[in-house]
């Protein structure tokens, strides 16, 4: 079964979960101080454009240095809710020794599943404006996994070694197999390399049969609460290796129940666009993106709601908790 059959046939359980309680800070422009140890700054606008994305990032971007790297979701061909070319260029433009990087696809057939076909599709998509490194081109790194249950280590597309810090710019929206696609699947997923890592994710590679009995593990065999906490661990060796030199920005607009990895096949989406959210915490970023869609009114809510819990996929959340990736409670700043 391909990935696209998945999607058809992917279960339906629902998962009920309580969402953290947002704790609210200071007014518009007042001076903020930094949150205490178990309360997180989450910097939100309603302003989406180049220029609240600019805002945010320069809210967050403290511990961004070095060589740069950007990890933005560059979409199949022709996607209709990527990332604005011009507001992701914008952003680059300001960060010094920067550029995007990307890793190839797990999936067949795909618009990137090779480097030459995802050249290709960056040149469609109008990536153009700098390099971009697809970063499992020339090999792999294996990376930790501090207190992984399921994994011990990660493999990562090889060169992500070579940066020094990570901005992790995400088209917060609905996931196939993952509920919901915000930052811990952008670089999860994302910077996974396509023929180990992404197999490592989706596959239950780590079970005991998994070799000796390959009829019982068809390919995306993992789903639901175990695809949540192998995502949440790959997460965690990326952020691990970055050791506090990231920053994690959502933007909640054309929130599909479809990923990008969907092109022109994704769904039209049925809520309104919010605004942007960025921290330095990753868990905080998301959870503060799945409470402010879960506020929408129930027509619009409807949807993307279903797609998250019939996948699990809020239990993304405290998986990453578990991994001491960040806090659930936040103070939202608005700009």
């Amino acid at each position: 079964m391909d990935r696209r059959d998945f999607i058809k046939t992917v279960g339906s359980a629902a998962l009920i979960s309580a969402m953290a309680t947002p704790v609210f800070g200071k007014p518009k422009n007042q001076e903020v101080k930094e949150a205490g140890k178990d309360v997180s700054n989450v910097y939100f606008t309603k302003d989406l454009s180049a220029e609240g994305l600019i805002k945010l990032y320069n809210k967050v971007n403290q511990n961004i240095s070095g060589k740069v790297a950007i990890k933005v979701h560059t979409g199949e061909k022709n996607g209709p809710n990527i990332l604005p070319r011009e507001w992701v260029k914008a952003v680059q433009a300001l960060i010094p020794n920067s550029n995007i990087v990307e890793t190839n696809t797990y999936y067949h057939p795909s618009d990137r599943d090779t480097t030459e076909k995802h050249r290709e599709t960056l040149k469609v998509n109008g990536w153009t404006f700098c390099p971009v490194d697809i970063m499992d081109e020339e090999g792999t790194v294996m990376l930790p996994v501090p207190g992984g249950k399921h994994f011990k280590e990660m493999s990562m597309g090889g060169h992500i070694v070579n940066y020094d810090s990570m901005v992790v710019l995400t088209h917060f929206k609905g996931h196939t197999m993952g509920g919901f696609g915000g930052s811990l699947k952008n670089i999860a997923i994302g910077c996974a390399d396509a023929n180990v890592g992404k197999k490592m994710i989706h596959e239950k590679m780590e079970d005991p049969d998994y070799n000796a009995k390959p009829e019982l593990y068809p390919k995306w065999s993992n789903s639901g609460k175990r695809f949540m906490e192998a995502m949440a661990e790959s997460g965690k060796a990326t952020v691990n290796h970055f050791k506090g030199k990231m920053c994690f920005i959502n933007v909640l607009r054309r929130m599909s129940v479809d990923c990008d990895c969907a092109g022109v096949g994704a769904a039209e989406p049925t809520c309104r666009d919010i605004g942007i959210l960025a921290s330095t915490d990753i868990l905080a970023v998301d959870q503060a993106s799945v409470d402010m869609v879960y506020k929408l009114p129930i027509g619009e809510l409807k949807d993307i709601k279903e797609r998250i819990e019939t996948r699990e996929g809020l239990h993304q959340l405290p998986a990453m908790e578990a991994l001491k990736m960040g806090n659930r409670k936040y103070r939202i700043i608005e700009f």
